[in-house]
């Protein structure tokens, strides 16, 4: 009969292995989701090794603007914001300038380096791009934050625009795998999300796209999500626990525990070793009181409310990577490189 110890030594040897520069297989993957609550600390600790590679003890602290609320004219099953939510949300259209720079004051005042500003749309008008691209060096030049835009689906001459205006990042989610994502939203198809995150990619901007757990997908659908996600390259990946929000679609859809949750971290820690992987919406939610163990194998989080939704109070988040040993971090860059992966798409 095999000991707890030789049932979980595989996953150091996992880790070992992507600390060598093997990519982990879709079957490890799999293996991650599907593993027992007996190895869950064997498998954060493997995990953690390879966070720690990367990034030692430090925390990136991001910070969500809604610069533009609800409108949407898409039908993500999943969202507050859709023409299909029935949500009892805050409605209004852009923001003004000054807005914009008071939130990035408070940003910078939580100790976050980077602010995200969103706009829920299919994709921006052309006013909203030269607001966007307006605003954007005035919060560069007066707190030094770095600027992520979420602005919808992008044409290369926007993503373009936005480069030349000193956007950092561009945020477009994938959400879930390829062949789940017609089962959350019909008016925009899985492919036109790809050719946005290529249109950035080419301007130059570098790439933050994640995805949601917990919307009804299986494990092979969050996988896949996973090794799309490598195959970008993306720097940046936020995984999102699905808040089921009263009045969405998905509003009854409750699949999460909060081991599940750390699993979906450990999984995508492997598969994409040096990526940013951040705890995003949802977190207070379904990791509840286990939310510092998901610093193990992630290393970001953001700080206050998402977009129509409250978050943790910035003092608990504080309180909780101190408590942890860990410290928070101005910097986005890995704490060492990987060696180069066989078999790599770049």
């Amino acid at each position: 009969m095999q000991t707890i110890a030789n049932f979980s030594s595989r996953w150091h040897a996992l880790a070992t292995d992507v600390l060598a520069g093997r990519p982990i297989t879709r079957d490890e993957a799999g293996a991650v989701l599907a593993s027992p609550d007996t190895e869950l600390l064997e498998l954060l600790a493997a995990s953690y090794r390879v966070r720690h590679h990367f990034f030692a003890n430090t925390v990136q602290l991001f910070f969500l603007m809604n610069a533009k609320s609800g409108l949407c004219p898409e039908d993500c099953g999943y969202c507050s914001q859709s023409k299909v939510s029935e949500a009892e949300i805050p409605r209004y259209n852009l923001l003004s300038a000054p807005k914009l720079l008071e939130a990035a004051r408070l940003a910078a005042e939580r100790q976050s380096k980077t602010f995200c500003i969103v706009i829920s749309a299919r994709g921006p008008s052309e006013r909203e791009i030269d607001f966007v691209c307006s605003v954007v060096p005035q919060i560069k030049q007066q707190y030094g934050l770095n600027v992520c835009a979420c602005l919808g689906l992008l044409s290369p001459e926007q993503a373009s625009r936005l480069a030349a205006a000193g956007v950092d990042k561009v945020n477009h989610n994938l959400n879930t795998g390829e062949s789940y994502y017609g089962e959350v939203c019909s008016t925009h198809t899985y492919a036109d999300r790809v050719a946005t995150l290529a249109a950035c990619r080419s301007a130059g901007l570098q790439l933050c796209s994640g995805g949601i757990m917990g919307m009804g997908e299986t494990a092979d659908d969050l996988v896949d999500m996973a090794f799309a996600l490598q195959k970008l390259e993306v720097e940046s990946i936020p995984l999102n626990f699905l808040n089921a929000i009263d009045g969405t679609p998905l509003e009854q859809t409750n699949q999460l525990t909060p081991r599940d949750c750390l699993r979906g971290l450990a999984m995508m820690r492997l598969v994409n070793p040096a990526a940013e992987i951040r705890i995003a919406g949802g977190r207070e939610i379904h990791l509840g009181s286990l939310q510092p163990l998901g610093l193990y194998p992630a290393n970001s989080i953001f700080v206050g409310d998402y977009l129509t939704t409250e978050g943790q109070l910035p003092e608990a988040d504080y309180k909780m990577i101190e408590e942890l040993g860990f410290t928070i971090t101005q910097g986005s860059e890995a704490a060492e490189p990987l060696p180069e992966l066989e078999g790599s798409t770049g």
